[in-house]
């Protein structure tokens, strides 16, 4: 697949490419220079797209659980 440079230096993505990467109009890219001179493409994704990626942790501690810890830890109690 090809595309050519206008002389606003813009250029049209190959839809095969927009259908690989999941690129919709208004769907913003990043380009990628590699030291051995290769430029790789990717969809520049929004923060919602993280979302559910990291499981949720343990349960909140509540402040009292704190000064409880502090206090047995201050008197050596566990």
């Amino acid at each position: 697949m090809d595309s050519a440079v206008t002389s606003k230096g813009q250029m049209t993505i190959p839809k095969a490419i927009r259908d690989h990467l999941g690129l919709h109009p208004g769907d913003r890219v990043k380009f990628f220079l590699h030291p051995d001179g290769s430029v790789v493409l990717l969809p520049k994704l929004p923060v919602t797209a993280l979302r559910g990626i990291v499981k949720a942790g343990p349960r909140a501690v509540t402040t009292e659980e704190m000064t409880e810890a502090v206090a047995a830890g201050a008197t050596g109690r566990r």
